[in-house]
């Protein structure tokens, strides 16, 4: 039994970073999972990075998002902005944090858990689970009880009963979601260092394997002293713009 902390899209954010490893850390978590995107778009990707190799020598479970893995090869998907960030972001990181990004598994299962950056269907393609439809084929994919990713930047859980039918729920933070064993489960844990549900806080989740409870949670941090980070880098106002406004 134990209380997993589950953490995604860092993105590089040192200030939301460290808030959400100090709340729980009160909270008495056994073990950190890390659903990749550790860097891109922030100021910070060489510290975020030591600070998640340092977590994994402790134990922690990490995967590969699709900015670690752009370090190493850019997707054609990206957009310009994203693109700009990982040009920057590649040029801060040393040969050693290069090589442990492009060295992390897409996905992780761990007893009737799935731990994935995107989809758990099709890990290296970066699919967005955005609806019960997008939600569907990870159930279909894995006969995983949990599945926990990340990518979308918005929280959000979808189950999946007995007939297939896959449903989303209501989440309030800070308010455990029973996951119910009659069922199968989804979540998107939401973004620690880029939230984009219009809510300026960090995001990250505890799932507890002994009340079988996920609680979703917010963590304010010093958003104003990240985004004056990312102009005096030179990287886009946008990212900047965007910690700000949570959207």
């Amino acid at each position: 039994m134990a209380r997993y902390a589950l953490l995604t899209d860092i993105h590089a954010n040192r200030e939301a970073f460290e808030a959400v490893l100090g709340d729980l850390a009160r909270r008495g978590t056994d073990r950190i999972v890390i659903l990749g995107d550790i860097v891109g778009y922030g100021p910070d990707p060489g510290w975020c990075v030591d600070r998640v190799r340092v977590l994994a020598a402790e134990g922690a479970v990490i995967v590969m998002g699709n900015h670690d893995a752009a370090i190493e090869r850019v997707e054609n998907s990206m957009n310009a902005i994203a693109r700009t960030a990982i040009e920057w972001t590649r040029a801060q990181l040393d040969p050693a944090q290069g090589a442990f990004l492009a060295g992390l598994p897409y996905s992780v299962a761990e007893d009737d858990l799935i731990f994935v950056h995107a989809s758990a269907d099709s890990p290296k393609d970066w699919i967005y689970v955005t609806s019960e439809r997008s939600a569907w084929p990870s159930f279909a994919a894995t006969k995983a009880r949990a599945i926990f990713c990340g990518h979308v930047h918005v929280p959000a859980i979808y189950s999946c009963d007995l007939s297939s039918r896959v449903q989303s729920q209501r989440i309030t933070a800070g308010m455990p979601v029973p996951l119910i064993r009659s069922r199968r489960w989804l979540a998107v844990v939401g973004s620690v260092g880029q939230p984009r549900d219009g809510v300026a806080e960090a995001a990250y989740a505890i799932y507890d394997t002994t009340t079988n409870e996920l609680t979703f949670r917010r963590v304010p941090y010093d958003r104003a002293a990240t985004s004056a980070k990312v102009r005096a880098a030179g990287l886009p106002e946008t990212l900047a713009l965007r910690l700000l406004r949570g959207s």
